[in-house]
């Protein structure tokens, strides 16, 4: 058995394997995992709406042509609703913050900071806890979809699969990454844009081009595994849109996406003031989402539309069903929707914002539709108006336009409205301008701590450690309280805190150590018991291009700055955001004097 263990770690060796072999071995065993994964959340969710809103409130919110038979059913017992919701909120609250308190919101936000300032490494429980809430949240009838849920699920198999490799911190988060669009290109049927989305999501105007190999194989290999259960029918199914034939109608599509940034605006500002309001909140986390999905009940009994990921509705909305999806109706689900996501994940609950997002364009799309089409510019029927207002506007708010408009496009099985998507995905990129959706996101590679060595290495090389080091650095003794230590971290917006005893340089804990812990453990558990002692050091005379190399190659974001010759005499730490500010003021001084 030691044999073969040994064997196998020798094949995927960062030594010993070439990028291309070790990448597509490892997209392979990441795209099994996911695609597994996406079958039993799907399962999950199906269950947990049948068990709550359907033997509950015998109601069966409709599920698109992909997914099954379009049928709109009415509620047997409305007054249940809000009584559903508030307990799916209370079971899901219950849940994540008891087991794994970073597993509550929308999931791919929380995967998206875990690339970038968590070396990609994702507590092992979280996609268990992420796939149980999330599942109970969407099947009470909570206003989330599923693609955050699987964004975090799969990105955390992928870090787990790192982790047991034991590769690098910059292959983790490549492995992370592969792992979010190994999942959502299964579970959404949209294997190509699933994988561009794992490298564009990160960044608000930029792509993670590392995962693109790994991405393509993992996706394919999910997004197999996934539809070999589910079927290979496109959730909304084929030959739904017309195609996209005169050119006279493109003003039309400029305006739609003008509209749909403006939604997108309201829609990602709204979303965060509620968010901010349930934090502010003095009651228990846990009772916040019960309280939430309270509310979100109480809308549901009149307007059971914006119950669940509302996918069926969308698919009414695609065929031009206005008998039972009046345009007026539709007007209001637009501002209902917005307000019942941010209720039902704002609060704390678990889902992801995708799904509600593109609920929310399409609807923009129907209404507008309803407003131009009796004018020469706009198309003859309202399919292809949803459906580019779906992609304009998520694409537009989650700074992802390239992969949603791919994923709409696989999700519809129709390339023939590609030149009026682009268009109005592009005006409402613009129109969102600093807006978002995932407040994660980095403007670009330059700025995440994951790719910020790789730049200006010239300069780096002339400037020195003890130019750039805060001093006297901020500290914690042995005794301080994990609890204590996430506080002075916070407060004083740093990582990491070195370890000092008498006056001596013990250790030093980092967030990404804090990580790996129980929350719930934070009151009882002491710096001395997790901090790393086995100290990474930097000195005053080094230059920034040695410090630097120092935190790439051991996945460090802080270095404690000690005098040579006593390694156990700190005079100040440096991060990476201390040398990327003075490097930043001497290559603008630079600039000036040029």
């Amino acid at each position: 058995m030691s044999y073969v263990t040994g064997r196998f770690f020798t094949i995927f060796s960062l030594n010993q394997a070439s990028y291309a072999r070790k990448w597509i071995s490892l997209g392979i065993l990441i795209g099994v995992v996911a695609g597994l994964g996406s079958i039993l959340f799907y399962w999950s969710i199906g269950q947990a709406t049948k068990i709550m809103l359907g033997m509950g409130a015998g109601y069966y919110p409709p599920v698109p042509i992909g997914e099954g038979a379009l049928i709109v059913s009415s509620i047997s017992r409305p007054w249940l609703i809000p009584v559903i919701t508030c307990l799916g909120g209370l079971i899901s609250g219950l849940i994540v913050f008891r087991f794994a308190p970073e597993a509550e919101g929308h999931g791919t936000d929380a995967a998206i900071d875990a690339f970038h300032n968590k070396s990609g490494f994702i507590r092992r429980r979280i996609p268990i806890v992420k796939l149980f809430a999330s599942a109970v949240t969407i099947g009470s009838g909570g206003s989330a979809g599923r693609e955050g849920p699987t964004a975090q699920i799969a990105a955390g198999a992928g870090s787990a699969i790192a982790d047991f490799f034991k590769l690098s911190s910059r292959d983790r988060r490549i492995a992370m990454a592969t792992g979010i669009g190994a999942g959502i290109g299964a579970i959404f049927k949209a294997p190509l844009g699933g994988a561009i989305l794992s490298m564009e999501i990160l960044y608000k105007g930029d792509f993670e081009t590392e995962a693109l190999m790994p991405s393509f194989i993992s996706s394919v290999i999910g997004y197999s595994i996934f539809a070999s259960w589910n079927g290979w029918t496109p959730i909304f199914g084929v030959g739904t849109v017309p195609p996209f034939h005169r050119v006279e109608e493109l003003p039309s599509y400029a305006i739609l996406g003008l509209v749909c940034g403006l939604v997108g605006i309201a829609y990602g500002r709204s979303f965060y003031t509620i968010r901010d309001f349930f934090r502010g909140l003095d009651i228990p986390n846990w009772t916040k989402p019960a309280i939430g999905g309270l509310l979100v009940g109480l809308i549901g009994m009149f307007f059971p539309q914006i119950l669940g990921m509302g996918y069926g509705w969308l698919q009414l909305a695609i065929n031009g069903d206005f008998s039972t999806l009046p345009i007026t109706l539709m007007l209001v689900m637009i501002f209902a929707k917005i307000l019942a996501t941010g209720l039902s994940i704002g609060s704390g609950g678990s889902g992801g914002v995708f799904a509600p997002g593109l609920f929310i364009g399409g609807m923009v799309g129907g209404v507008m539709w309803s407003i131009l089409h009796h004018f020469p510019i706009a198309p003859e029927m309202p399919a292809a108006f949803v459906v580019v207002g779906m992609m304009a506007l998520f694409g537009g708010i989650a700074k992802a336009p390239v992969a949603v408009i791919l994923m709409v496009s696989e999700m519809t099985m129709d390339y023939t409205l590609l030149v009026p998507s682009m268009l109005a995905c592009t005006i409402s990129y613009v129109v969102t301008g600093n807006s978002y959706i995932y407040e994660s996101q980095v403007a670009n590679r330059a700025e995440s701590p994951a790719h910020r060595s790789e730049h200006s290495i010239p300069l780096l090389k002339m400037l020195k450690v003890g130019d750039a080091m805060v001093s006297p650095a901020i500290s914690i003794t042995p005794k301080t309280t994990i609890d204590e230590v996430v506080e002075i971290l916070k407060k004083n917006l740093i990582d990491a805190a070195p370890v000092v005893d008498d006056d001596k340089l013990v250790g030093i804990v980092a967030n990404l150590d804090i990580a790996r812990l129980d929350p719930s453990k934070y009151p009882e558990v002491k710096a001395e018991d997790i901090m790393s002692k086995d100290l990474i050091i930097a000195y005053p005379d080094e230059t920034l291009n040695e410090a630097m190399g120092k935190m790439m190659k051991n996945g460090i974001s802080h270095l404690p700055v000690v005098m040579r010759g006593r390694d156990d005499h700190m005079v100040g730490i440096i991060s990476i955001n201390d040398v990327m500010r003075l490097h930043n003021i001497e290559a603008d001084q630079n600039a000036g004097s040029s």
